[in-house]
């Protein structure tokens, strides 16, 4: 081969290899939507410990651990001698402050009528001295003042008798919500009550767990993307392979100073009461930036021992363009650097793309 032709044929070697075929894609824009794993723990949406509000002692427990009740069904039911002595009391009490009232209305009247009479024949001259008919008057006057008092003792009375009374309804513990008794902690014959000795002791608990509290701590760096109503996907170790739901109902507003975490609660159905109180779960918690970031394919990232590049066409040619990386947002990768919306890119990124090949775009 001559020297000419070798010549010809390294020279279309070199422009045969400084082109090559390749896919391309654009760079995306958009406000990043990805997942991070939390762990929350479950809490009852409502609970209460139930005490006895007059002394007295158990007479009847109607629930027990694990029993389902209704708003207002009877729980316990307690007897309290001593509040059926100070009922009866009061009841008599103003029985007294009655009959006190009728006999002074009786004597009002009659002292009433007495001066009536006097005063009428006093128009006739000489009839009646003047003298009589003032201490007529002033018997009257003090008829009157002890009504006022008897009316003053029987409303006291009545309202004394009817406090006790409304304290028997006490000896009814009834539930404020639906719910499940959790835990028992009295049995018939207890003493309980305010003055029952020692620091005041639960009858039952009760917790309303048809619907939960998830609470997740959302940390600092996360927090903006948290946006309430939101619903977020969570798996739990009593259940491998199922996965719940809930929605983002309160956010707290407050980091906790020693994690630097913000408490946020989910709200969760239970009406199957399949999850628990005190359970944890693993949240998948959406995270969405409020300004648009750039997104490639994992694949048109290139890392080497120097740098991090994805390979730009402008023009026809391979240009490599730094970036960093940054979290996965589904099926793309954020990325930093000096990119545009839009910008034509390798699919599959490989430094066998030196800059200044010439690439022929298969499809985008």
């Amino acid at each position: 081969m001559s020297i000419h032709r070798l010549i010809v044929a390294v020279l279309l070697a070199g422009t045969a290899s400084a082109q090559q075929s390749a896919d391309a894609v654009r760079v995306v824009s958009r406000p990043a939507e990805r997942k991070v794993t939390l762990p929350g723990e479950f809490s009852s949406y409502l609970w209460v410990d139930l005490y006895a509000r007059v002394n007295g002692f158990v007479e009847k427990v109607y629930a027990d651990r694990g029993s389902v009740v209704k708003e207002g069904q009877t729980l316990v039911k307690l007897v309290a001698p001593e509040l059926a002595a100070e009922v009866a009391e009061a009841e008599s009490k103003a029985q007294a402050a009655r009959s006190q009232r009728a006999e002074a209305q009786a004597k009002l009247a009659a002292a009433q009528s007495t001066y009536e009479m006097m005063k009428a024949a006093a128009a006739t001259p000489g009839a009646v001295a003047e003298n009589e008919l003032i201490v007529a008057e002033k018997s009257m006057e003090g008829a009157r003042s002890t009504l006022n008092a008897a009316e003053s003792s029987l409303e006291a009375a009545v309202s004394a008798a009817r406090s006790r009374k409304d304290l028997e309804a006490y000896l009814s513990v009834t539930a404020p919500f639906d719910g499940v008794v959790t835990t028992r902690f009295v049995h018939p014959g207890a003493l309980v009550g305010p003055a029952a000795g020692g620091a005041a002791t639960p009858m039952l608990r009760l917790e309303h767990n048809s619907h939960l509290r998830l609470v997740v701590a959302v940390p600092e760096a996360s927090v903006a993307g948290t946006i309430k109503g939101a619903q977020v996907a969570f798996t739990v170790p009593a259940y491998p392979g199922e996965t719940f739901h809930g929605v983002i109902a309160r956010i707290s507003h407050s980091l906790d100073l020693r994690t630097r975490t913000m408490p946020v609660e989910l709200d969760v159905d239970n009406a199957n009461l399949q999850l628990a109180p005190g359970m944890y779960a693993q949240a998948q918690w959406p995270l969405r930036s409020s300004s648009a970031v750039l997104l490639v394919p994992p694949a048109s990232i290139v890392t080497t021992n120097e740098r991090q590049f994805v390979i730009r066409i402008n023009g026809g040619v391979a240009e490599w363009v730094d970036v960093a990386r940054g979290a996965a947002a589904g099926e793309l990768v954020e990325v930093r650097g000096a990119l545009r919306s839009g910008d034509l890119i390798v699919r599959r990124g490989t430094d066998e793309f030196r800059e200044g090949t010439r690439v022929d775009v298969r499809s985008q």
